[in-house]
């Protein structure tokens, strides 16, 4: 059997399960307690776990993920929430000097075993400083695992695997999903983190991308079938690991590879892509892997030129035609 729940309610179900089953695990953040959460994840947690276990933070990233980051070497289990992944910024020295780091040069006597989570990524007219993609920041780090939600059985399942993972797990959520309705199953699961879901199967053209991107991915999809051409749809899930033989199985069958991402072009998730593809897989190309990705600039205000920046349905069946010769 299954609920239909927004995916906040499937963060929440996770960490509370998470915290009812272990109680090493504990929040901490902005807000969460008594304020519920920013994004009103963390409803209802403090008044079931009690202050110790879900912790309001000052306005210092740096210094609560500190804390967590040595929590997490004497046997806790925190999950770090960051109101938003551009104020994490701030504790870029604790989660990649730290964190990622401790099992390497402890040689291997100290594990790390703490999730760092929160929206990242565009959400309407934020403008600059508060509209940025970490997911290529955060996987360029050895050391640290990178996952990125899209469904609310996927939001659950993911976390719940990063609480009990071992190591350092960078979870990438986004604003506009929070309130995104989908089927979750009842009872004990977790969605293992290194794979990926196919989310549609196609004959002409693989289709990849992750987090909110997915939804102008399905969209185009959906467009593209009414002309007749077929797309693969693959939701990667994880960044990192990444797993790279789901998305060679479907391109040796389609031939060709779109990747959206909503970050910036240069060194991002979708150039790694487009590398490791021609590397294991160029005897099965007939089009060169081609990219969509947000412009090449920080975000504007104005909302024209939020639409022009932003990966959309129209960018992606351009890009689509262009690798299936299709004139348009």
């Amino acid at each position: 059997m299954a609920r239909e729940i927004t995916l906040r309610d499937a963060l929440n179900e996770a960490m509370s399960e998470e915290m009812r089953r272990d109680d090493t695990v504990f929040l901490m953040g902005e807000e969460v307690a008594e304020y519920n959460g920013a994004y009103k994840v963390s409803k209802g947690m403090l008044e079931e776990f009690g202050e110790r276990r879900v912790i309001d933070t000052p306005i210092t990233e740096l210094g609560f993920t500190g804390l967590g980051v040595g929590a997490a070497m004497n046997g806790l289990r925190p999950i770090v929430e960051f109101m938003t992944w551009n104020f994490a910024i701030l504790a870029f020295d604790q989660i990649v000097n730290n964190a990622a780091k401790t099992l390497s040069q402890s040689g291997g006597q100290f594990n790390c075993p703490i999730v760092f989570r929160g929206p990242s990524g565009a959400a309407g007219q934020l403008a600059q400083q508060h509209s940025q993609t970490f997911e290529s920041w955060m996987a360029n780090c050895p050391g640290l695992k990178v996952i990125s939600c899209t469904e609310p059985e996927d939001a659950k399942g993911l976390l719940k695997a990063a609480i009990r993972d071992n190591d350092p797990v960078c979870m990438m959520e986004s604003e506009v999903l929070y309130g995104m309705k989908g089927l979750v199953p009842d009872g004990e699961y977790v969605t293992p983190i290194g794979k990926a879901a196919v989310r549609s199967e196609g004959t002409d053209v693989t289709i990849v991308s992750f987090n909110k991107m997915m939804n102008e991915v399905k969209e185009a999809a959906k467009e593209l079938a009414k002309e007749g051409i077929s797309a693969e749809v693959i939701d990667l899930r994880t960044i990192k690991p990444l797993d790279i033989e789901t998305i060679v199985t479907s391109v040796k069958k389609t031939n060709r590879l779109v990747v959206v991402d909503e970050s910036w072009p240069f060194a991002g998730i979708s150039a790694e892509i487009a590398y490791t593809i021609q590397k294991h897989a160029f005897d099965y190309l007939d089009a060169p892997v081609t990219r969509v990705n947000a412009a090449d600039t920080s975000l504007p205000y104005a909302p024209t030129l939020v639409e022009a920046y932003m990966p959309n349905p129209g960018k992606i069946i351009k890009a689509v035609k262009e690798v299936a010769y299709v004139a348009y």
